[in-house]
């Protein structure tokens, strides 16, 4: 167990990381520190032919945003062994496991005031993954160590082409309802795209 609570120190806040160990130890949960991926933080697999429960987090999160992102899934992980598949993925269940789960590092105090202050307003109504909430997204974004070489949808004009981390090129539009509709130069079909995707600006002619 010390051991693993070292290994957890380098990613989450170091007072976090012995309940963190625990539990992992008391789920025989297959933990995993996971590569970069554009599509999720994290993710949950439930035990499936003799498996065990297994858990990933990407590596290049901030300490803040890995152990929010650890919570989230520990709290699917309670959820199914509840509930099984009975339940909606993110209904009043898993909202209830979160934010009993969160509760201990409150009490440590393990976070910033801001990203506390942040996390409680989107515990009021938990969503699918802390980036669908904009204001908790922006608060965590502040705390990464080394500046990304992307930047939000949200913050480049009308009519600017941008590239996502996937190489694909659109072309930024107008804003319908929560999401901004984006062409793509390729094919000219259109998009929504979540205001804070991470893109990179395409200089044009």
């Amino acid at each position: 167990m010390p051991d693993f609570v070292k290994s957890l120190s380098k990613y989450m806040p170091e007072a976090a990381a012995p309940i963190v160990s625990q539990w992992i130890v008391d789920t025989k949960c297959r933990f995993r520190v996971a590569k970069s991926r554009s599509s999720k933080l994290g993710d949950y697999r439930a035990p499936f032919q003799g498996q065990t429960h297994q858990i990933s987090v990407n590596h290049d999160l901030n300490p803040y945003a890995f152990l929010i992102t650890t919570v989230h899934e520990f709290a699917h992980l309670k959820t199914w062994t509840q509930y099984k598949d009975r339940v909606k993925p993110h209904g009043k269940e898993w909202k209830n496991n979160f934010k009993e789960l969160m509760t201990p590092f409150f009490k440590l105090q393990v976070l910033p005031h801001d990203v506390t202050m942040a996390l409680l307003q989107y515990m009021d109504n938990p969503a699918a993954s802390s980036c669908t909430d904009l204001n908790l997204y922006r608060t965590l974004k502040k705390h990464d160590v080394v500046a990304s070489e992307f930047i939000t949808v949200e913050s480049i004009p009308t009519e600017s082409v941008f590239s996502l981390k996937n190489g694909r090129v659109f072309q930024k539009k107008e804003k319908l309802r929560k999401r901004f509709k984006c062409m793509e130069l390729s094919t000219g079909k259109y998009y929504l795209i979540h205001p804070i995707a991470e893109v990179i600006p395409v200089p044009t002619p």
